[in-house]
């Protein structure tokens, strides 16, 4: 389930880059991105209402804190980054994000990366680094800034995140809900506050809309918090580079772009970190004994 749940989510978020690119023609940045949240804030509503769980606010701190950081701070750092500098490298800056999962998890979580983990670890951020290329950002410093608090913003509301599953028993769906809730009231009011252009309704950005609410916001988010629950803060936000190399894919065949050769290294090297991490995982879980013999 877990292999699955990693594989949709790449699948989903790498797609999402391309439908985000053609669904500006249609909307503004802050208008589209509160739309999306309020989007997929109802759609994770009406899952719960149509699954007869509860939609009770158990903690209400840490999930504030949780829905202002992953979902507001994200949404408004990666949309005013986009404004600023466009949809290039800029955006992937946000996957920077495992790298500041990696030092906030140690002192607040007491997860390190361990032996053979850091082969995983070096192998997917140095291939992280060649698609970005740090080197040759050509976007304006306050736009790689935003990207870079984007990241942080993810990196925070993560580990906020693991750390509140492992202190209270908080249903991951109704927990998923009202982080898209906390972020949406918010994102609506700013854009209505910020100047900008009428969305231009149709049918092709009604499909967007529905796609990157629904899929992007409320399962893929719903998907990550399934994962953040079941594996080591640090390893989830590696597990999620399968994104950018997804993302990078859907937009060369998209727009009929040319493969440069150290994008090409870069996704190797993140597929191979991506390898050696579920291998590692299998062979820990092989290890393991059965639940009946370790009660």
């Amino acid at each position: 389930m877990l292999a699955l749940a990693l594989a949709v989510l790449s699948l989903a978020w790498g797609y999402t880059w391309v439908l985000a690119k053609q669904g500006l023609a249609y909307a503004p940045p802050f208008a589209f991105a509160a739309l999306r949240s309020s989007g997929g804030a109802v759609a994770l509503i009406l899952m719960l209402l149509l699954m007869g769980r509860s939609f009770r606010l158990v903690a209400p701190g840490p999930t504030i804190a949780i829905g202002l950081t992953q979902g507001l701070g994200f949404m408004v750092f990666l949309t005013w980054a986009l404004v600023e500098g466009g949809p290039g490298k800029t955006a992937v800056l946000i996957f920077t994000m495992p790298i500041w999962t990696l030092l906030l998890a140690w002192p607040v979580l007491g997860e390190r990366v361990r032996g053979k983990q850091w082969f995983a670890a070096v192998s997917t951020l140095a291939g992280l680094v060649l698609i970005i290329e740090p080197w040759n950002l050509q976007t304006s410093l306050l736009s790689n800034v935003l990207g870079l608090m984007a990241a942080l913003c993810w990196a925070i509301g993560s580990v906020l995140m693991k750390r509140l599953r492992a202190s209270v028993p908080v249903d991951l769906l109704s927990l998923t809900a009202w982080q898209m809730i906390v972020a949406a009231l918010p994102l609506m009011a700013l854009a209505w506050l910020v100047p900008e252009r009428p969305v231009q309704w149709s049918t092709p950005f009604i499909g967007i809309l529905a796609f990157t609410s629904i899929i992007s916001i409320a399962l893929c988010w719903w998907l990550w918090t399934y994962i953040l629950d079941r594996v080591p803060a640090w390893e989830a936000s590696l597990s999620v580079l399968g994104t950018p190399v997804v993302a990078i894919l859907f937009s060369r065949l998209t727009f009929g772009e040319q493969f440069k050769t150290v994008e090409l290294i870069g996704m190797a090297l993140i597929g191979s970190g991506l390898a050696l991490l579920s291998l590692l995982g299998w062979i820990a879980s092989k290890r393991l004994p059965p639940m009946s013999s370790r009660r």
